[in-house]
């Protein structure tokens, strides 16, 4: 039997309309009916960074540390009183110069004189001599000057001593230090008692060499100060020493 063609396009889109409302129902139900979890997406609330582009702690803003500038602390050394202050005076600055320019309002700071050093040591490091604003200092390892626990001067150190006498001649001193020093081996009061006798026979020795009317202030400070660390034989040899300081003039 033939149907109108207006029955026909009703049947087709009824069809059709069944076939769309079981397609998803079907795939309601396959959703409702599955077990399997589905990933949820976190859509972040602000603008993200790399880690680090924004936090300057997580930045490095200065060159690695030296020893004794972070990590560990660095042993607390520390010298001797001298008694040896600047040799010159700060240089007066006129706050009114015509060449100094200050911004409105700003003042003149006190002057200074910086205190810079210049060390040179022998590659041994039997000897060791420091140059500073205000003084010269020679350091000489024990064991070039005096045999093993022992105050008197062996034959070659005469040389040495005759090297710092030429300085101080030259930079015409009148006063001087001469500091002993020990390691931490043995009591202190024996180190304090070699130490002083160390001290003492450099300090004869030198005196022999300069003029009479210098100023000697002799010291033994037994393990006191110590510039190396005791617990190897190369610290504890540094720290076995006998020091000569005295006023730079130049």
């Amino acid at each position: 039997m033939r149907l109108p063609a207006a029955h026909v396009l009703r049947t087709v889109l009824c069809t059709s309309a069944s076939a769309v409302l079981l397609t998803t129902f079907c795939a309601s139900g396959a959703r409702a009916d599955d077990p399997t979890p589905k990933p949820t997406v976190k859509v972040p609330s602000g603008p993200t960074s790399l880690p680090g582009a924004d936090d300057p702690t997580t930045i490095p803003t200065t060159a690695p540390s030296l020893p004794g500038e972070g990590g560990a602390p660095a042993p607390d050394y520390s010298e001797p009183p001298d008694n040896i202050g600047d040799s010159k005076p700060p240089v007066k600055v006129d706050p009114q110069a015509a060449g100094l320019k200050l911004a409105d309002g700003a003042k003149l700071a006190p002057s200074r004189v910086l205190d810079i050093k210049f060390v040179t040591e022998d590659l041994s490091g039997e000897e060791r001599r420091e140059d500073s604003t205000g003084k010269t200092k020679f350091t000489l390892q024990a064991e070039v000057l005096f045999p093993k626990d022992s105050s008197k001067l062996d034959s070659s150190a005469q040389s040495r001593i005759q090297e710092i006498a030429d300085e101080i001649d030259s930079q015409q001193a009148n006063e001087i230090n001469v500091f002993g020093f020990t390691d931490d081996l043995g009591s202190y009061e024996h180190g304090k008692a070699l130490s002083k006798k160390r001290a003492n026979a450099v300090q004869k020795a030198l005196a022999e060499e300069l003029n009479s009317t210098i100023t000697f202030n002799v010291r033994g400070y037994s393990e006191d100060y110590p510039i190396a660390d005791n617990s190897s034989e190369e610290g504890r040899k540094k720290n076995r020493r006998v020091e000569v300081s005295f006023p730079r003039q130049g």
